[in-house]
């Protein structure tokens, strides 16, 4: 289930070009910008559980996606993401209203965005024993040398970066806690499993 949840998350990822590099940004300070459901943004948390200015989320696993209807069977699912500002900046410079996402580059690929996702949650299993579980993964944007092959990224020597999730990105790191289920600690680690890796030399980041 954690792995299904995960593969949801966050798939709102839309592509902004590089701005002018002598433009001014605008903050969220300004009480003008807006999020992708059109809600005007203030510093701190939410009503969601979104805090934009801190490049964090903290609420429930359907609170993410606005309670919406798809998402119930997962909505007593705790949620912690973090993400840097490739992912989701907390300025807009492209000048379209809205927060820039791989600022400077045609799409994710090569920007260094990067995303953490911790989830957790309880169950009952056959025993009628209540366990808690956990899950945490580093996902990272490809670099621009990277290649796919059978489902997984590649760099460009050949090293293996991580699964391939939401198509433009990488699973660099998994750990997954289940001591019902006999899961304990690192399920997965890439060659380079830290944030910032991934980030191309040339980033305007």
């Amino acid at each position: 289930m954690k792995k299904i949840l995960c593969l949801a998350v966050c798939a709102l990822l839309v592509g902004a070009l590089a701005p002018a590099a002598a433009q001014e940004c605008v903050t969220i300070q300004s009480g003008t910008l807006v999020n992708s459901a059109g809600e005007l943004l203030e510093t701190g948390y939410d009503y969601w559980g979104y805090n934009y200015q801190g490049h964090m989320f903290n609420g429930m696993y359907c609170d993410a996606y606005r309670d919406a209807s798809w998402c119930q069977a997962y909505r007593d699912v705790e949620l912690m993401m973090k993400w840097n500002d490739a992912w989701l900046s907390n300025e807009d410079c492209t000048d379209d209203g809205t927060l820039d996402r791989h600022l400077g580059y045609a799409s994710y690929i090569g920007s260094g965005a990067w995303l953490t996702n911790h989830q957790s949650g309880t169950y009952f299993n056959d025993k009628n024993r209540r366990c808690r579980w956990t899950y945490f993964v580093k996902i990272v944007a490809a670099p621009s040398d990277a290649t796919k092959s059978d489902g997984v990224w590649y760099d460009g020597a050949g090293d293996e970066i991580g699964p391939v999730i939401w198509g433009s990105f990488a699973i660099v790191q998994q750990v997954n806690n289940d001591p019902c289920a006999g899961d304990h600690g690192l399920a997965y680690k890439g060659v380079r499993p830290g944030l910032g890796n991934w980030e191309d030399p040339d980033s305007p980041m």
